[in-house]
């Protein structure tokens, strides 16, 4: 209801009404019925697993409500059940019968489908759901056991919360009694439990909000006659009814009375934009509440006493001068019609700053609004905040001037009365940012000064953020890149002292949200990988050797300080100590949620940018130390191998796996002939050049920066280097804890070889490839069986992968914090 609302109330007509829209749906999809939908799902799934887990605890309340209702004095069963019987099926026909004879055919075809719908979700779970005795239990007869979902409750229940009961009270009140009677008959005549009955509801409430999701609402919009007949009740004289647009009509009357403009409020108007509003809501700690959540009436009030507080106040705004239901799902407001037009459709908006002056500017519009309508916008934002109104909807569809070049503020439908200081400081940023688009930072800062005063300018400050600002006025500002930043600038200008850190209003961020999700994911995923084994990670910690798991844990946590120096001997720029060991222990968490280094490198990258280095540079830096990291690596690898060839005890059967040097010297043959190719070819050296080009255009010149420190390259070469031992040493000490004695050189090997696959395989951390091959090639270069190894593996990637996780998420955090990624 909330948007069309707003954007109905910010267009005011001109002389001519402009002609009825048309293409409104006669069915709408309220996203309240999905939100209740998805809530009952949940509500059944915990049923069920309380059925299936807490036996003991549901025969005790089976066996408890059953002598509870022993005491009870009741008529005989058959004549009860009966009864209850009939009227549980009276009920809905009577309901049915009674919304057809009043023109609902559509929704009670609506019902019916839910009802069908229920009775087969019935079935189903009974079919599948037999097996939980916890719902059943033995007939009184002997024969069998009950139904896991009980009798018609779910098919009555989605029939009646598909046709609709909201405002009809004696059918809800014949309801309750009608299924309360029922539920209690089949408790005392032993053909329910309490959990099939509370399963039977569940299942018809949920299916009846299924049913209202997928095939909509019907919506039916009043005709101009019932608007008239309606308004007529009220006291208005209506003369003639004209259809502005969806669900907006202009009323002449009687006698030369005012004008009015009246708004319709249906299942439409609050259905339309509920998801987005939802997710604001969910993202931003000072969100309204969605209106499309609120009753019908309780809406209806609020937008009334809104209207009349702010005329109270003395501002000028829209009052309304009727209010009238239609019937429980649609009213109507009327307001006295103002012959003003928003700032929108009057000014221009400012040009890009490239443009010269005048162009890009409609010559139908004029250049701006004058000073004197820029003091009299923020002397009307004085009067509601002088009454603590908050508007919290301004933008640039909702500031209207009129003929006399006086400043209206409408669209109060979000408002709240009585608002903290937060609201009535993200007001002034609002109305801000709306001059600012029309009259430049300068003139708004300057008329605001001059009403408001310095002090409730200078609060404001923290508080423009995009995030903060209505729609309207966010899309404004995208269209200017600097506007934003000029206007913080000319406050900042204006009021020094001013404090310029945004106040957080985010409590929940997208990336954050993105982040979280994929980590927990990635990390189930890895714990059903892991207890799938034989070796289970428990049995692991607990059984290892405690000196040699104490020194594994020290080598994986000295891992991180020793990165961060790896790390900073690569960027010739001087880095936080603790926020670059923080962003390398978070890259611990980035890792869970993407394959390879991949997440590392993006982090480094962010991290790096954040700190004031240009991304070109930055992107330089990652890359110089990936290739040394790489060098490096391969270097290590060749010097360990040769150190596990020529002791020849260390391999299983005495001979090595690696390649041999007739094998090594071929693979450099053919090496060089390809490089010969590549170089001979045209076509081919092209294509070479264009692949190195990053390398010659970006690497080298940083290369050649870093060479001018080579105090601070050669800790980075140093660092880089001892990240690979410490992690070796930490599984050669956890291949010690679990009972084996590889040689070290074996594990240099093994290690060396596992991380190199562990940046390839495209799953998160490397998960399986660096297992198998770090097991496989500890199992065939030492003195260990396969069991060993994985079991020295696994306890490694327990102390490298898993436990940094949570460590790496608060790092992760915190860095966020601190805008430091």
């Amino acid at each position: 209801m909330a948007t069309v609302i707003q954007a109905d109330e910010s267009q005011e007509s001109r002389t001519t009404p402009p002609p009825a829209r048309t293409g409104r749906a006669d069915r709408v999809r309220h996203p309240a019925a999905l939100i209740r939908l998805v809530a009952g799902v949940c509500w059944i799934l915990l049923v069920l697993l309380l059925a299936g887990y807490a036996r003991s605890s549901v025969f005790g309340l089976d066996s408890d409500v059953a002598r509870g209702v022993d005491l009870l004095p009741w008529p005989p069963a058959k004549l009860t059940a009966a009864l209850c019987g009939t009227a549980l099926l009276t009920v809905p026909l009577g309901f049915a019968v009674d919304r057809v004879l009043r023109g609902d055919g559509r929704r009670v075809a609506d019902a019916v489908l839910a009802a069908v719908l229920a009775y087969g979700l019935t079935l189903g779970l009974d079919l599948l759901a037999g097996d939980l005795t916890t719902l059943t239990h033995p007939l009184p007869a002997g024969l069998g056991r009950t139904d896991p979902v009980y009798g018609h409750f779910a098919p009555v229940l989605a029939f009646m919360t598909a046709l609709g009961t909201a405002g009809r009270r004696r059918w809800r009140t014949a309801l309750a009694v009608t299924l309360t009677l029922s539920g209690l008959s089949g408790l005392v005549t032993g053909y329910a439990t309490p959990l099939s009955l509370l399963l039977a509801l569940l299942l018809g409430w949920t299916t009846a909000h299924a049913a209202r999701y997928a095939v909509g609402e019907p919506v039916a919009s009043p005709t101009e006659g019932q608007i008239a007949t309606a308004l007529a009740g009220t006291g208005v004289r209506p003369d003639a009814v004209l259809t502005l647009g969806t669900g907006r009509y202009l009323v002449t009357q009687h006698g030369g009375g005012p004008d009015l403009d009246v708004h319709l409020l249906d299942r439409y108007a609050q259905a339309s934009g509920l998801l987005g509003h939802l997710w604001l809501a969910l993202r931003l700690r000072t969100a309204p509440r969605p209106l499309g959540l609120r009753p019908l009436r309780a809406g209806l009030e609020h937008q009334t006493l809104l209207g009349h507080a702010a005329s109270a106040a003395g501002a000028r705004t829209r009052l309304p001068v009727a209010v009238v239901e239609l019937g429980p799902d649609a009213a109507l407001v009327a307001y006295r019609r103002l012959d003003a037009r928003p700032f929108a459709e009057l000014f221009a908006e400012l040009p890009e700053p490239p443009e010269p002056p005048g162009e890009g500017l409609s010559d139908s519009l004029p250049d701006g609004p004058t000073d004197a309508e820029l003091r009299d916008a923020w002397q009307q934002l004085a009067l509601l905040q002088r009454r603590r109104i908050a508007h919290r909807s301004l933008s640039p569809n909702t500031v209207l001037l009129d003929a006399e070049g006086r400043v209206h503020l409408v669209g109060l439908a979000r408002g709240e009365i009585a608002a903290s200081e937060l609201l009535l400081r993200l007001d002034v940023a609002g109305l801000l940012a709306v001059l600012a688009v029309h009259a430049g930072p300068e003139r708004a800062v300057r008329a605001a000064i001059e009403v408001l005063g310095p002090g409730p300018v200078g609060t404001a400050l923290p508080l423009l953020q995009p995030i903060a600002l209505a729609r309207d006025t966010r899309a404004a500002l995208a269209r200017h890149r600097s506007l934003a930043a000029d206007l913080r600038a000319e406050v900042q200008r204006r009021m020094p002292q001013a404090p310029a850190e945004p106040v957080r209003l985010e409590r929940l961020r997208p990336r954050v949200l993105l982040t979280v999700v994929a980590g927990i994911a990635a990390g189930y995923a890895l714990l059903q990988f892991l207890f799938s084994l034989d070796t289970n990670p428990v049995n692991l910690v607990t059984g290892a050797d405690p000196l040699w798991l104490a020194g594994a844990a020290f080598w994986a946590a000295a891992s991180y300080p020793v990165a961060t120096f790896a790390f900073s001997g690569f960027v010739p720029e001087k880095l936080s100590f603790r926020s670059t060991l923080a962003a390398q222990t978070a890259g611990s968490f980035v890792k869970v949620a993407s394959p390879g280094g991949v997440g590392g490198l993006a982090l480094n990258t962010r991290y790096l940018q954040c700190a004031g280095i240009p991304t070109a540079q930055a992107m330089s830096s990652i890359g110089v130390s990936q290739l040394f990291g790489l060098v490096l690596h391969m270097l290590q690898l060749a010097v360990f191998s040769a150190l596990v060839g020529v002791n020849g005890a260390e391999f299983g059967s005495g001979s090595s796996p690696l390649p041999k040097g007739w094998v090594l010297g071929l693979a450099g043959a053919v090496g060089a002939v390809a490089a010969v190719s590549v170089a001979a070819v045209p076509r081919l050296r092209r294509r070479a050049q264009t692949l190195l080009r990053p390398l010659r255009a970006e690497v080298l010149p940083r290369l050649l920066d870093l060479a001018q420190h080579p105090g601070k390259l050669a800790g980075g070469v140093a660092g880089q280097l001892m990240v690979s031992m410490c992690f070796v040493l930490c599984l050669y000490c956890c291949t010690r804890a679990v009972g084996q004695y590889p040689g070290f050189n074996a594990v240099a090997v093994g290690f060396l070889a596992g991380n190199a696959a562990g940046n390839v395989v495209p799953t998160p951390g490397g998960v399986g490839g660096v297992e198998g091959l770090m097991s496989f090639m500890l199992a065939t270069t030492g003195h260990i069986d396969n069991a060993g190894a994985l079991a020295a593996v696994m306890l490694f990637r327990i102390l490298t992968f898993m436990l940094p996780v949570l460590p790496g998420w608060a790092a992760f955090a915190w860095l966020q914090r601190r805008r430091a990624i």
